[in-house]
């Protein structure tokens, strides 16, 4: 059966080692409140919009340059039924050299369309991977919330 889990990927022309410090930078792409540590191995950050998300992340795999993990271990999503959808789910990112730009693919592990939030859960990924991440790797400025 084939992977349902939400994914999207994108090319640039930086190096993975540029990308890599860019999604660790998650206050320049991922608008919302973000508290604690985003760039080290081992470490948890919270990440809320209030009144409508608040998610826990530990970082569980953190290989320079080449992969990201934030495993969600707790999750309240105001405008679903099951306000834990994301509960154990596993944000990832996967980064390779392919010829000679950088393939960032996104997946939210678990993330699937069977969950009531799919379709603005993958909307909303789609438009911060493929714009504001995107924007932020290629321009190296932050960029601004759109909420």
């Amino acid at each position: 059966m084939k992977n349902q889990d939400f994914t999207t990927v994108i090319l640039v022309d930086q190096s993975p080692e540029e990308v890599f410090n860019a999604i660790n930078n998650i206050r320049g792409w991922w608008s919302g409140e973000i508290e604690g540590d985003t760039d080290k191995p081992g470490a948890g950050f919270t990440y809320s919009v209030p009144g409508v998300h608040f998610s826990r992340q530990e970082i569980t795999e953190f290989i320079p340059g080449k992969k990201i993990v934030w495993h969600v271990s707790e999750s309240t999503l105001s405008f679903v039924k099951d306000k834990s959808e994301w509960n154990g789910t596993d944000i990832v990112f996967e980064i390779a050299h392919k010829d000679d730009r950088t393939e960032v693919r996104f997946t939210h592990t678990g993330l699937l369309p069977a969950f009531e939030c799919y379709p603005d859960c993958s909307n909303a990924w789609a438009m911060l991977v493929n714009g504001n991440l995107r924007n932020l790797i290629t321009t190296g400025k932050d960029q601004p919330s759109p909420w």
